[in-house]
């Protein structure tokens, strides 16, 4: 019930736990072959983890980075052998760029924050951030999920229940940053490490009372009809973000290479951005990720910002993740001062002729746009607004969650398949599966939220019923 891996990538994976042995041995291994003809380039990704798709993913399948790559000058008379090794989580990706056996990594951000501390015992290199691959500022893209049957809805309710999570996770780092919050003590419940597929299978099968996982599984799971998000990590209130860390002695010597990798990256996000359906079919294809949580990750108004430059809160953000990792003893120390090195794309930037500086400084994503047909009415807020994907056809904008419901039952009544539907929590304006949504339905108004607690105290004060989507869809058709 997870995304698949390929077979290609399993055997690739497998082939790297082999090399990073070899690796570990050859203390005098270089960059380039032996005969310095062959310059060696390893990527290391997590095609699973969708906002790491501009990063990894969408450059490999679409050979963006072939076209940037040096023939000229140092570069000349040389081969680069570009490989691209795909993971499941951050840690193996680290021990890679250990190895050198990968000179640039992908991950998210407790992971990164792991290699920077762990690439300091390393007498050749250190590992800099150079780019992010995507953010969520309000903290989203982490969550604790419960399957779908069970009678827990919120934290407190998993007081000495048995809950997952991958260990050395970014959502490692939100469970224990959400119990200090709450004030309830790392024994709280009982935690256990389990890998996504494992912690997803046990979630489904009740085994487990609870799982807590990453980016693309928060969305993943409850889309595939088995699971209920409980919690947020915008509940935490630290922004998360997965980026691209480069070792620094192969940034020193083919800082060209570096770039050409930064070109692809900004290549592959005006792809996704330019045709968000298109992306979300193809990043689907190939990872096996469904296409519908592709789109509510990143396309228009998406959990996850597409923008690589290197901002100050992200940064504020690792320096309280690295006392959330020192707590659990997974790090010394951290150097949010020195870790980000943003030059390479400063570079790109003003090659191109951007303004770097504005966009480090800019929040803004972008956004639903268009008219609502239904209603009859232009997108004016973006953050209120829907979207309905139709079975083997268009993704229609509207301009609230009431048109979008209203929308959807006319669908329905008029036998036209609908495959799934989108509103934005009313509360953080984070998007949502409508039908995962809790609606506030009062005076032929719709108002859409994530969890439960939120709908729970906005129709006390609004008088409105909460309402499953079903019912939902019945008293908008109504109305209308």
């Amino acid at each position: 019930m997870t995304p698949r891996i390929r077979s290609t990538d399993r055997n690739r994976q497998a082939t790297s736990v082999i090399w990073l042995g070899l690796f570990a041995m050859l203390t005098s291994c270089s960059l380039t072959s032996s005969d310095d003809k062959v310059i060696s380039f390893g990527i290391g990704t997590q095609d699973t983890t969708t906002n790491t798709a501009a990063a990894g993913v969408v450059i490999r399948e679409l050979h963006l980075l072939d076209k940037y790559l040096p023939k000229a000058g140092a570069y000349a008379g040389k081969r680069i052998d570009v490989t691209w090794s795909n993971f499941t989580s951050g840690p193996p990706i680290t021990n890679g760029m250990m190895a050198d056996k990968l000179q640039i990594g992908v991950m998210g951000d407790y992971p990164l924050i792991v290699n920077s501390f762990t690439f300091e015992g390393n007498r050749d290199s250190r590992s800099r951030l150079i780019a992010i691959a995507a953010y969520n500022m309000a903290g989203s893209g982490n969550g604790i999920l419960v399957n779908r049957i069970s009678p827990y809805y919120s934290l407190a309710d998993l007081k000495g229940k048995t809950v997952s999570v991958p260990f050395g996770s970014a959502a490692q780092g939100m469970v224990s940053r959400a119990l200090r919050i709450a004030g309830y003590g790392e024994d709280f419940f009982h935690l256990v490490n389990q890998a996504p597929e494992v912690g997803s299978t046990n979630l489904q099968q009740q085994k487990i009372d609870a799982h807590a996982d990453f980016v693309p599984f928060p969305e993943l799971l409850p889309h595939r009809g088995f699971a209920r998000k409980i919690y947020d990590g915008a509940e935490a209130g630290l922004p998360t973000f997965h980026g691209v860390t480069v070792r620094t002695d192969f940034a020193k010597k083919y800082p060209e290479l570096v770039r050409a990798y930064l070109k692809a990256m900004l290549d592959a996000e005006a792809w996704i951005k330019a045709d968000p359906k298109r992306a979300a079919e193809q990043i689907a294809k190939w990872t096996g990720t469904d296409k519908e949580v592709v789109y509510i990750y990143l396309g228009p108004g998406g959990i996850m910002t597409l923008d690589p430059t290197i901002k100050i809160p992200l940064i504020a953000a690792a320096r309280e993740d690295a006392k959330s990792l020192q707590a659990l003893g997974k790090i010394k120390s951290f150097d949010a001062e020195a870790w980000p090195d943003d030059s390479f794309l400063k570079g790109v930037y003003a090659e191109r002729g951007l303004d770097y500086a504005a966009q480090s400084r800019s929040t803004n994503s972008y956004e639903i746009k268009g008219t609502d047909d239904f209603c009859r009415a232009r997108i004016a807020n973006p953050r209120q607004a829907g979207e309905i994907w139709l079975s083997n056809g268009a993704i229609k904008p509207y301009s609230s969650a009431s048109c979008t419901l209203a929308a959807y039952a006319d669908f329905a009544a008029r036998g036209q398949s609908v495959d799934v539907a989108y509103v934005f929590d009313a509360k953080r304006g984070i998007k949502l599966f409508a039908d995962e949504a809790f609606f506030v339905v009062a005076s032929r108004v719709a108002t859409p939220f994530m969890l439960k607690e939120d709908a729970d105290a906005f129709a006390a004060r609004s008088g409105g019923k909460i309402m499953p989507f079903a019912d939902a869809l019945k008293a908008l058709h109504r109305a209308g």
